[in-house]
């Protein structure tokens, strides 16, 4: 199973955020091509990139996002705030392998299409969840949707790849919910990727035994929880 370390980026720094909360944020890395570079060195092959500004509405981190982008020997998947072809094409001009989508998925169902006119293979849905409900716009809002509902109604966009994330448990190293992943994993055939409260090994094994094709990891690698040497 993949392990991608989180790097995201407000206001320019690399944080970490205490279910999505941008009030509640740590700073790890004053320059998020640190943060890039020291998980690229502790055997990363693949980095989350978010864009936290963008996602919120209130600025971007483009020119962050480039620098990280040119440090790196890995892979890198970029999200937060991607909701125009014009947003889309500067991620995939950036080198990303996979761009993430998460609130245009929700309530543009024409520019998703164009989006995957655009990107195809390269692009990833976002799957962003509190308490059974789909969240959008930075996940500041919620959709009035249920998971299991929106899963079935990607499953013939032609998409590969779901990216599931448990918004009341991300940032608190409280443990992911496994009832909720097995959920998605049963809903969703292709690529899963799941994260949201990773906090231990164990979770990791979890995650790896029903299935999971990735984990998406940031505060329990930030705190020396897990040893991505292990992962690799």
């Amino acid at each position: 199973m993949l392990v991608l370390p989180a790097v995201d980026i407000l206001k320019g720094q690399a944080v970490r955020l205490y279910e999505g909360r941008p009030e509640e944020a740590t700073v790890y890395f004053q320059d998020p091509v640190e943060a890039a570079l020291f998980w690229q060195e502790r055997g990363a092959r693949m980095l989350h990139l978010v864009d936290l500004d963008r996602a919120l509405g209130r600025g971007e981190n483009l020119a962050a996002l480039r620098r990280v982008a040119q440090s790196l020997r890995i892979p890198f998947q970029v999200g937060g705030g991607i909701r125009s072809l014009e947003t889309l094409q500067e991620v995939l001009d950036l080198g990303a392998a996979r761009a993430v989508v998460g609130t245009v998925a929700l309530k543009d169902p024409p520019l998703l299409e164009r989006m995957l006119d655009l990107a195809r293979d390269r692009l990833a849905l976002a799957l962003d969840a509190r308490g059974g409900e789909v969240v959008v716009a930075g996940w500041q809002e919620g959709s009035g949707r249920k998971v299991e509902e929106v899963l079935a109604g990607w499953k013939d966009l032609g998409v590969k790849t779901v990216i599931f994330t448990d918004v009341s448990r991300d940032g608190t190293l409280k443990g992911l919910d496994l009832e909720a992943v097995a959920r998605v994993r049963e809903a969703w055939p292709f690529t899963l990727i799941a994260g949201g409260g990773v906090a231990s090994e164990e979770d990791l094994l979890a995650l790896k035994a029903l299935g999971v094709d990735g984990a998406l990891v940031g505060k329990a690698l930030y705190e020396g929880r897990i040893d991505l040497g292990r992962w690799r």
